[in-house]
């Protein structure tokens, strides 16, 4: 590695933690490397298992964090999927930054940060992620809007769209009737934010390839923006 600026790129999620090192033009420096989530998985185990996870990675300078919750600066508000109540106000951040050499350290959203990899930055620009639950994320000419967690908002008969949309609902009700799900909520989401353009990630996008319709606004990403992102954590506020 030279001097130049590197960020190391963590994306936590409920089935599994990645990370990779980005360089300065925000290229993966090396590949992923992936561990399953713990079960359970309070802060001291996350901070342990991450540590031990990007130990053999390049060097780098700063540190981007995905976090599969609300996250208000550096702090965790809501987990929903690897347990709010042991994670409600820990400083991930400041934790995280201790454990890994006092380096700088910023987290935010995990969807948030997907759609920072793909986004173009004009007009209002959505993102949603199908994975152990649902995610979503806005943006307004490129710049990162508050985080709504629409994941938690009633979407069918008392259910919420991380209960219908998230990968246990997806076993519950079959793929083939998920996926008319999937299709109801970006009908609402459409209708709630008037999006230019919508991006679809998270592990289980790639169950809608060639069995869904697209209008040409809507696009799949690939599961690795969730790490890429990171990147642009920096320069997005």
């Amino acid at each position: 590695m030279t001097n130049a600026l590197h960020t190391l790129s963590i994306d936590i999620g409920g089935t599994g933690l990645k990370a990779s090192v980005l360089d300065e033009a925000g290229n993966m420096a090396v590949d992923r490397v992936r561990v399953d989530t713990p079960k359970p998985c309070p802060p001291d185990v996350m901070i342990a298992t991450l540590t031990t996870l990007v130990a053999d990675l390049p060097e780098y300078h700063r540190i981007s964090v995905g976090f599969p919750g609300v996250v208000r600066k550096g702090k965790i508000l809501t987990a929903p999927n690897i347990g709010t109540e042991s994670w409600k106000g820990f400083d991930l951040a400041t934790a995280l930054g201790e454990a890994l050499g006092n380096k700088p350290v910023k987290v935010i959203n995990d969807a948030d940060m997907q759609g920072l990899a793909a986004i173009v930055g004009d007009g209002v620009e959505m993102v949603i992620t199908l994975g152990t639950g649902f995610g979503t994320g806005i943006y307004i000419d490129g710049k990162l809007g508050p985080h709504l967690e629409m994941a938690h908002h009633p979407f069918r008969k008392g259910e919420t769209y991380d209960q219908v949309l998230g990968d246990e609902g997806r076993r519950v009700a079959g793929t083939k009737t998920w996926r008319k799900y999937v299709q109801e909520a970006i009908y609402n989401l459409e209708v709630l934010t008037n999006f230019d353009h919508l991006y679809i990630g998270g592990g289980n996008s790639a169950r809608l390839v060639d069995k869904v319709e697209l209008a040409s606004n809507i696009h799949l990403i690939d599961n690795a923006a969730g790490i890429l992102g990171g990147i642009k954590i920096w320069s997005a506020e």
